[in-house]
């Protein structure tokens, strides 16, 4: 990583006063984790700071300090002098929030998804980072900026949701130093944090993966497995699109499965993707990208429009391919 771009990014944070910051559509715990940290760490400079996600703050996140202050982008756009895309490998996944800004004289775009074209005039893509909180730590940390315990709180959540709680591959051992210095700077209570952001889900979200189960599937020897959710199954359960999120690692834990898929059917035609493997020569990214999507190694999503039926067949389909010639 050029340490010089953590530098211009530093100056352009303090010589500019107007920001909006922005993240994903369908956000995770690390993209509104990031946004926050980085919002309330612009505030103690000082700066007006605009935080916007099309979806604002999802409940399951609503404990997360400060959360109040990532709303719904406004209808009408808005100028600012420097937009800041998080966690976001394609541009048009800031969906209305990248609309929302009328015009920007710089575009920071900071991100972990080896997908990422490096849109935006200021650009760091490390995809060796197993979150986005991560690139944020080390930019606050590098460049001297505003720290506090609600910028701790935010970062830790972010970083522990995107290492799954710190599991994952790309978690490193510094990781775990970050995470070290993020629990003693911050004085945090961990445990309670943790029960938070993993102990405390909603009855329906336990109601939705009960129907999922009921779809579950095995292909490839039992080594895909995938299940699906249907925009008419979702509507009785009263389900939000958030309750979704790391439904999917059920199946991935399953012994034996190389390959795991969760099939979601959208209201405009589409059918939300999200993959996971467990083996890095399986590279559901590459797979996503063929459908238009992306993301990483061993977790990447697309929307693809089609029927769940059809939507299922071509992706399954491709998966066998990819099998095949790995076999």
């Amino acid at each position: 990583m050029n340490n010089s771009t953590f530098e211009e990014i530093g100056r352009a944070l303090r010589e500019h006063q107007h920001f909006a910051i922005l993240s994903h559509v369908r956000p995770d715990g690390d993209a509104l984790g990031s946004q926050l940290a980085l919002a309330l760490s612009l505030q103690q400079l000082g700066k007006n700071v605009r935080v916007w996600n099309e979806e604002g703050m999802l409940e399951k996140y609503s404990f997360l300090p400060r959360a109040e202050l990532l709303t719904k982008p406004p209808a009408i756009a808005d100028d600012v002098d420097v937009a800041i895309a998080l966690d976001t490998a394609i541009q048009n996944r800031l969906g209305t929030a990248f609309a929302a800004v009328g015009s920007a004289k710089i575009w920071i775009n900071i991100d972990h998804h080896r997908s990422n074209p490096s849109y935006g005039d200021l650009v760091i893509i490390d995809p060796s980072a197993p979150a986005t909180g991560e690139i944020i730590f080390r930019q606050i940390k590098s460049q001297g900026l505003p720290f506090n315990h609600d910028i701790v709180e935010n970062l830790y959540a972010a970083i522990s949701t995107d290492t799954g709680s710190f599991q994952y591959p790309k978690t490193s051992a510094f990781t775990f130093e970050i995470a070290a210095e993020l629990v003693r700077a911050g004085g945090l209570d961990v445990g309670r944090l943790s029960q938070q952001l993993y102990e405390s889900y909603p009855r329906r979200r336990l109601e939705l993966l009960r129907e999922l189960l009921r779809t579950m599937r095995f292909s490839e020897c039992n080594r895909v497995a995938s299940f699906s959710l249907s925009s008419k199954t979702a509507a009785e359960l009263a389900a939000l699109p958030e309750d979704n999120e790391g439904l999917i690692d059920h199946l991935r834990a399953i012994r034996g499965v190389i390959v795991a898929v969760f099939f979601e059917e959208l209201a405009d035609g589409k059918v939300r993707l999200s993959m996971r493997s467990k083996d890095e020569a399986i590279d559901v990214c590459a797979i996503c990208q063929k459908f238009g999507g992306g993301g990483h190694t061993l977790a990447a999503g697309a929307r693809i429009r089609g029927s769940l039926a059809e939507v299922e067949e071509k992706v399954l389909e491709e998966i066998r391919a990819v099998l095949k010639r790995h076999s």
